[in-house]
């Protein structure tokens, strides 16, 4: 009988690439957010971001994962929209 060596909370393939499609939506965002000019609306946002990141990091379910990668680019492209609109 084989014994995997990995360890038992290694992600599969699936997650692996799901968790990478996160990471890179969510700096992105952080990237977009350097660019608002106004020091209080940037930190505003920062934060924003980092909340709902961190209140959604135990999410398991692949579709509601899958859901809210979309509606994070949603808001990724509404802010860089808006940044284009400004001339930022």
């Amino acid at each position: 009988m084989a014994v995997s060596r990995l360890p038992a909370a290694a992600l599969s393939l699936k997650q692996f690439l799901q968790r990478q499609k996160v990471l890179g939506v969510y700096r992105d965002l952080l990237r977009s957010i350097r660019k608002i000019p106004i020091e209080s609306d940037r930190r505003y946002l920062r934060d924003w971001a980092r909340e709902e990141f961190k209140r959604n990091k135990s999410e398991t379910d692949q579709d509601v994962i899958r859901m809210m990668i979309t509606q994070a680019h949603n808001h990724l492209e509404d802010l860089r929209r808006s940044l284009a609109l400004a001339g930022c």
